[in-house]
């Protein structure tokens, strides 16, 4: 008859056994099912009302840079500058949803956003505070008009008809315009000694000052309200050339600039991004296939960009303008160690290849965190490539022989139709071309390096920001007399980080949903193998023992 020890250790493998198939094969089944349903972005469902409203607003921090020393820049100095800031605000998304479609795999947008500034979070700055800053409309319009002079005074000659009669020396500059159109060229290419376009550029020095409010230097004083979203104003009751002038810069189509009520025209930077949205996404719900929720399929019907330089002659579309990953709200679950992903910014028209870094823990939930590598903004060229972002749309600034500019920067200009250069916050990593002319700047990577942690099981990011900064070059235009001592300097205006970090509502909710889920498994888990085990071995010792005591010899 067998031993009732045996039948108990028989019974503690079994035990093990299925301690072992649950939590190595059943439960992370179980668990990947379970996810997977969770992500899926189908209409009515949780998930559908989280990816329609932000269960939190995302933090948008701005730094601004402000000048200490504008006079002295003006007579060829080395600027200086001074960090303030954060001035911090809420951004609020929500996604106003078009259609899905016919199989519920994609899902189409707009994404409205709305800034409210955080007085708490901000002190002790205020939007109020004075600064002294880059004037980045009246240096984008000069370095415009150097390269693109046809473009400028073309596009605008007939409405300048009228106005140019009542001007002296009009037949000149009509000359000079009939000449120039047949053959693009640049301020530069056009010969110094041309009466016509002396004419021309001492029209443009005399009505600087009616555009842009008698402008004594390439720096503006404003506060930090008018200079980030409520517009600092400019082509203030304008008159002849002038409003032609300012007109054309209406038309244009930038982004930063807008009309006012009284017909004048006001800059910011970020007075266009409060409120209805325009572009139109569609994005992947993850039906089918778990894995792709939340990647961008398309951007206003395309699924490439129209921004950077192609591969071929024949449109093939280059690495540049392809739109890979998601808007950085989420990403795609069962994040694996040694992996990287995608993420798409539309404010710099590129998508952006994060990398694992290492593990973490934010407030006892487990995660990745990834970062930008050096291919973002550094690893920049034909060696590399990408020759495709070098636009060489900037003239007589610091660059490399190739057109493209040195390591840690980036030529916005057929992004946002501005001359502006993106770099990392303190010019983070750039080269030292660009760092040495400017004075003030502390790269620091912890406080400035782009980084976000994600739950790896979900996809759920926990912490992090995209921290850019954007800035323009500083530079003496041939015949523009406020430009005419200025040293060649890659200026920054101010740097911004948007990110994330899970409150302690979203922290709760999230350890309740998973968290303690799988924290209770794992015990089940561990207590039937160990358990099982553990009762085995005794009972299997305790059959030995007792049967070493059965046929042991009596003592005589």
């Amino acid at each position: 008859m067998i031993h009732w020890s045996l039948i108990v250790s028989a019974l503690g493998v079994c035990v093990a056994a299925l301690g072992g198939y649950a939590g190595w094969i059943l439960f992370p089944n179980m668990v990947h099912k379970k996810v997977e349903q969770s992500v899926i972005i189908d209409e009515g469902s949780e998930q559908y009302k989280r990816f329609v409203n932000l269960p939190q607003p995302l933090n948008f921090k701005v730094y601004i840079f402000n000048v200490t020393n504008p006079d002295r820049i003006q007579q060829g100095a080395i600027p200086i500058v001074e960090e303030i800031g954060p001035y911090v605000y809420k951004q609020f998304r929500q996604k106003k949803v078009k259609h899905f479609s016919r199989d519920g795999s994609k899902i189409s947008y707009v994404q409205n956003v709305h800034f409210d500034f955080d007085a708490d979070a901000s002190a002790p700055y205020t939007q109020d505070d004075r600064i002294v800053a880059l004037n980045m409309h009246m240096n984008a319009f000069l370095q415009v008009f150097e390269r693109e002079i046809t473009d400028i005074f073309q596009g605008f000659a007939n409405r300048l008809n009228s106005r140019l009669n009542q001007t002296p020396g009009v037949r000149v500059l009509k000359r000079l315009m009939e000449r120039i159109r047949g053959k693009r060229k640049s301020v530069l290419q056009i010969s110094e000694n041309d009466p016509g376009l002396a004419l021309l550029l001492v029209h443009l020095n005399a009505n600087l000052k009616a555009v842009f409010n008698d402008p004594r230097s390439m720096f503006v004083h404003t506060s930090a309200r008018e200079y980030l979203f409520d517009g600092v104003r400019f082509c203030i009751n304008p008159q002849g050339i002038a409003k032609a002038i300012c007109n054309q810069i209406k038309e244009s189509g930038s982004k930063t600039i807008r009309e006012q009520s009284d017909g004048s025209l006001a800059f910011s930077f970020f007075g266009h991004k409060n409120g209805s949205g325009h572009d139109v996404y569609e994005v992947h719900t993850g039906k089918g296939d778990a894995m792709r929720v939340l990647e961008i399929q398309k951007l206003d019907d395309s699924h490439n960009l129209q921004v950077w330089l192609n591969a071929s002659t024949e449109g093939e579309t280059s690495v540049c303008n392809q739109i890979n990953g998601t808007d950085a709200s989420g990403y795609p679950p069962f994040r694996q160690r040694g992996d990287s992903m995608y993420i798409f910014s539309a404010d710099i028209c590129r998508s952006v290849q994060l990398f694992y870094q290492s593990d973490i823990q934010y407030q006892g939930i487990p995660g990745y965190r990834y970062s930008i590598g050096e291919n973002f903004i550094n690893d920049i060229g034909p060696e590399h490539d990408n020759e495709c972002f070098c636009v060489d749309k900037l003239a007589n600034v610091i660059k490399r022989k190739n057109g493209c500019l040195y390591a840690g920067a980036l030529d916005l200009t057929t992004c946002l139709d501005a001359p502006v250069i993106l770099t990392l916050p303190h010019m983070l990593g750039a080269s030292n071309e660009y760092r040495k002319m400017i004075r003030g700047l502390t790269p620091d990577a912890k406080k400035h390096q782009t980084f976000v942690d994600v739950q790896s099981l979900t996809g759920t990011p926990l912490r992090g920001g995209k921290r850019v900064q954007f800035n323009m070059f500083l530079k003496s235009i041939n015949r523009i007399a406020i430009t005419e001592n200025l040293t060649t300097v890659l200026m920054p205006s101010i740097w911004v980080e948007e990110g994330i970090q899970l409150n302690g509502e979203m922290v709760a909710f999230f350890k309740r949903k998973l968290i303690n889920t799988l924290k209770t498994l794992n015990i089940v888990h561990w207590a039937a193998l160990c358990g099982g085990l553990v009762v085995a071995v005794i009972s299997l010792l305790y059959y030995i023992y007792q049967r070493g005591r059965v046929e042991e010899p009596p003592v005589k």
